[in-house]
């Protein structure tokens, strides 16, 4: 019994050891020759701009959450609707109809539950904020189409 545990540690010692020998030959070997643009935050080789740290809306979140309770429903669905027919072979339709129904049902409940609660807006008010919503008429309004003045000075600068 204390072999198996002793074959345990032998490997998280092996493990541990090839980590530890691996990061001390590492620093040996690697070239060290620190410069601005090496210790520099690397974005996708863009230059970083603003800080690194900055308030991310917990909304993003929330919402990706919930994508994700409705986007796993499938795979408890797809077990159920894969064997209907031999159910309803063998007389189980029923069963296999009311489990789907009850199972759609209490999601379809917490689909409500997170639209009255407000979740699925994306931007929204605070309840007593005296600022209440931000005005978004302006973002969706279409430009307005160029007036002859606007079009004339673009010929002449062309």
């Amino acid at each position: 019994m204390l072999m198996a545990y002793a074959s345990v540690a032998a490997f998280f010692l092996v493990a541990g050891g090839f980590i530890f020998v691996s990061m001390v030959l590492g620093k040996f070997i690697r070239p060290n020759n620190m410069y601005t643009e090496k210790v520099d935050t690397y974005e996708c080789g863009e230059a970083p701009v603003g800080p690194a740290w900055f308030n991310f809306n917990p909304r993003f979140y929330i919402i990706a959450l919930i994508f994700i309770v409705f986007d796993v429903e499938i795979a408890f669905i797809y077990p159920v609707a894969r064997v209907f027919r031999r159910w309803v072979d063998q007389g189980q339709g029923w069963f296999a109809f009311v489990e789907i129904f009850l199972f759609v049902a209490v999601l379809l409940l917490g689909l409500v539950y997170v639209w009255v609660k407000g979740d699925l807006e994306w931007i929204r008010s605070i309840k007593g904020d005296p600022r209440g919503a931000l005005d978004t008429s302006s973002a969706i309004k279409a430009p307005d189409a160029p007036t002859g003045d606007e079009t004339a000075s673009f010929d002449e600068a062309a």
